[in-house]
């Protein structure tokens, strides 16, 4: 599914790390950082949500939450979050419904090889619910800039 700026963001029921239902309906009202991200606990993936932990308070004051989804389980998030001291939650999105909602979830290429994975997206959603911004190209290092200066 392609989603483009302007369509309505896919509602969706999901588990974050402690297990608890989690809806993108329930954040209507708020803008949202919905981040789509490989793996917990690799280079990229934790210079990524560091960046977005660092400046957390910034994104707070300016009215979002930041919500992180990976295919990794919940007891994974969980330690992602205490090793990296996360404010935010993930979504542990195993089975990939989310990401196929948000067309993340597709065909990647390394070293040669063909495989299935999240192509690492963020997707910018305004208080009405729909996105405002779609960042693919994505800096793990300065990725709250390319946020807020969309």
């Amino acid at each position: 599914m392609e989603l483009n700026i302007g369509d309505k963001a896919p509602d969706f029921k999901a588990k974050d790390q402690d297990g608890n239902e989690i809806k993108l309906s329930d954040f209507k009202g708020k803008k949202v950082i919905l981040y789509f991200y490989p793996k917990d606990n690799t280079p990229g993936c934790t210079a990524q949500a560091c960046n977005l932990r660092d400046n957390y308070e910034e994104l707070q004051k300016q009215g979002y939450v930041v919500l992180g989804v990976s295919q990794d389980s919940e007891k994974s998030h969980k330690k992602f979050i205490e090793k990296q001291s996360l404010p935010f939650q993930l979504i542990a999105d195993e089975d990939h419904t989310v990401h196929n909602l948000y067309g993340t979830w597709g065909e990647k290429k390394m070293y040669g090889k063909t495989y299935m994975g999240t192509i690492r997206t963020t997707f910018v959603i305004d208080e009405k619910g729909a996105i405002a911004d779609i960042v693919q190209k994505v800096k793990t290092k300065e990725h709250t800039a390319q946020i807020l200066n969309s």
